[in-house]
């Protein structure tokens, strides 16, 4: 039985992007930042979840947090 948890992904680029909807797609509850707002916006149109307006934010009662960045 696979459990369902709530977490954050910071840095919506060429990888997160496809990593965090992938993680939406399999039923956790994910909230995203993305330092461009617009591509955070992008995204909540094509998955289910929700946009932090903070890194700090994102991670807030998150039970694992993924960052991608340069």
């Amino acid at each position: 039985m696979r459990e369902e948890r709530s977490v954050a992904f910071v840095g919506l680029g060429v990888m997160g992007y496809p990593m965090a909807g992938h993680l939406a797609g399999a039923g956790h509850a994910v909230r995203v930042y993305n330092r461009t707002r617009t591509r955070a916006e992008a995204w909540l149109e094509e998955h289910a979840g929700a946009a932090a307006a903070t890194p700090a934010e994102a991670a807030a009662d998150a039970a694992q947090v993924f960052s991608m960045g340069r």
